[in-house]
């Protein structure tokens, strides 16, 4: 029987799917008289989800099912589609007036209530999708995968329908074996109800992919709605150059997802994908690697690429990406200003050399600062956007007064206005090293459920443990009620009024080994 494959993205924040997209356009190049459609229920109305479903099987009567599932919301450190999630847990964990404490409660409640909807919502459609496949083909089957499957494929083994093929990271290969006829046992998946998780299995290395550019003239026959993100310029468009990341920050799980092993797409065919959507009135893109320059030595990758976009013509674009700001130089930020970067965000989670080295992420501060300056330089004058993590490992009061000063030099450097601090709490995702400190420190217990919402765990799983928990609680619920336009400029002008601010050469510094004083200083504080 000829195969016929329906990609369904399932219902997310509108988004370019460039998964469900990269997957067709690569099962196209290897087979092209398989059949293939797009279905993407992010553009569909959330009360015709099911109908919607129906239908399009209901015409194109697929033999194989892929799902895509972006988000699973278990805690999201900001906002989100149920609302804050941040600020209704500190008002309910933190708070002493009840009334505030009682809007948090609610808050939180309407956030599970959302939570646990979407979650049976999902499993309730890929169930349904598949048993509709099966009224015209009864040996229909179905892969999920996509980056909320490939975090939580452990706890999903319980709730998906017998025979799904559950998918870990990069798919094209399982696919690829798949419409071959091939044993796939020994890529990053499992069968649910017939074969059970490799232990580790997320942490298996990826197959290695030439990636050449996406035929958008395919894409565009195949997927109905794609015009959806091409009104008004009003989306960023992804692109990927390179996939995998080598570093080992302790909260991140990007790097066992996608691997430690980067692998570059030629710089030719980033533009000539580039070009496809800009002949269709694309002008913002998004780079959607781990990370655009995840080391030093892809500096060199980075310089053809832009400037291949330059010689390409397409001067009148922007684009944004994760940057890691320690990897760049003088020509790079030349580059990325002359070919419309205007987006620039410097994940450093905090602003103490000490605490970056703890953390694992490989960050020299006093790098990041002159490359920012090299930016300045270039012209760069678009917002800065930092990443802020308060009460990581080992935080105190006198890491707290290095973040302040290092703030503080990034605001010199950009000017105050153009720095937005974001404050984050870290989120604790299964598989990283936070989650093996959260174990050897009896935090978590090794056979809690990461998808589970439940009040106690909750505030486990947003990491902001006490001592200092409480005060930062105290902190965030301040900047709320005084300034809640501009919270992360509240929240770093309340800390710099209790702390002060560190000499910038002591939050670039990094000891050895951790002052001891500082329990004397967390004792005082919390008492």
């Amino acid at each position: 029987m000829p195969q016929k494959i329906l990609y369904v993205r399932l219902p997310c924040n509108p988004i370019f799917p460039i998964g469900v997209v990269y997957l067709a356009d690569h099962v196209h190049k290897l087979f092209p008289e398989v059949e293939q459609r797009i279905f993407d229920l992010g553009t569909v109305p959330p009360l015709d989800f099911a109908s919607a479903l129906d239908t399009c099987v209901d015409e194109f009567q697929p033999t194989l099912l892929v799902f895509s599932w972006r988000d699973i919301q278990i805690y999201a450190p900001v906002g989100g589609r149920g609302g804050n999630p941040l600020q209704n847990a500190f008002e309910f964990y933190y708070a002493r007036n009840p009334f505030v404490k009682l809007r948090g409660a609610l808050g939180g409640l309407r956030l599970a209530a959302s939570y646990y909807t979407e979650l049976w919502r999902n499993l309730g459609l890929i169930k349904q999708g598949v048993k509709r496949a099966q009224k015209y083909n009864p040996e229909a089957r179905a892969i999920v995968g996509g980056g909320a499957v490939s975090v939580f494929y452990e706890q999903l083994e319980n709730k998906l329908p017998s025979g799904t093929i559950v998918s870990v990271g990069e798919g094209e290969a399982l696919l690829e074996k798949l419409l071959r006829n091939q044993g796939f046992q020994n890529e990053r998946c499992y069968v649910v109800g017939q074969t059970k998780p490799r232990d580790r299995l997320i942490h298996e290395q990826p197959a290695p992919l030439e990636k050449t550019a996406c035929n958008y003239d395919y894409i565009q026959q195949i997927w109905p709605s794609f015009d959806y993100y091409l009104q008004e310029n009003d989306f960023y468009i992804g692109v990927q150059t390179k996939r995998g990341c080598p570093h080992n920050c302790c909260y991140c799980v990007y790097t066992v997802v996608e691997g430690k092993q980067v692998r570059i797409n030629p710089a030719d065919e980033v533009v000539a994908e580039m070009r496809q959507l800009y002949e269709r009135g694309v002008r913002n893109f998004w780079f959607t690697d781990a990370q655009f320059i995840p080391a030093r030595r892809f500096m060199d990758d980075a310089v053809e690429l832009l400037q291949r976009i330059i010689d390409s013509g397409m001067t009148d674009i922007h684009w944004a990406a994760y940057i890691r700001a320690d990897n760049l130089t003088p020509q790079l930020c030349e580059l990325m200003v002359k070919t419309g970067m205007n987006y620039f965000e410097i994940g450093i989670t905090s602003g103490s050399q000490e605490l970056v080295r703890k953390m694992r992420m490989g960050y020299n501060l006093r790098t990041v600062l002159q490359n920012c300056r090299d930016l300045k330089a270039a012209g760069f004058n678009d917002l800065v956007s930092v990443n802020y993590s308060f009460n990581v490992i080992d935080e105190r009061p006198e890491t707290i007064r290095q973040t302040i000063a290092y703030h503080r030099e990034l605001e010199r450097i950009f000017g105050a206005d153009k720095v937005e601090p974001a404050i984050f709490f870290i989120g604790l995702q299964p598989h990283t090293h936070l989650e093996e400190y959260a174990f050897e420190n009896n935090i978590l217990n090794r056979d809690y459920d990461p998808m589970s919402l439940m009040p106690w765990t909750a505030k486990k799983l947003l990491w902001n443990p006490e001592p200092l928990g409480s005060f930062f609680g105290e902190v965030c619920l301040q900047a709320w009620r005084v300034n809640p336009n501009d919270f992360g400029r509240e929240v770093m002008k309340i800390l710099e009024e209790r702390f002060g601010c560190a000499d910038l050469e002591e939050a670039l510094t990094a000891p050895i080994e951790p002052k001891q004083a500082h329990q004397k200083q967390l004792v005082a504080l919390t008492s």
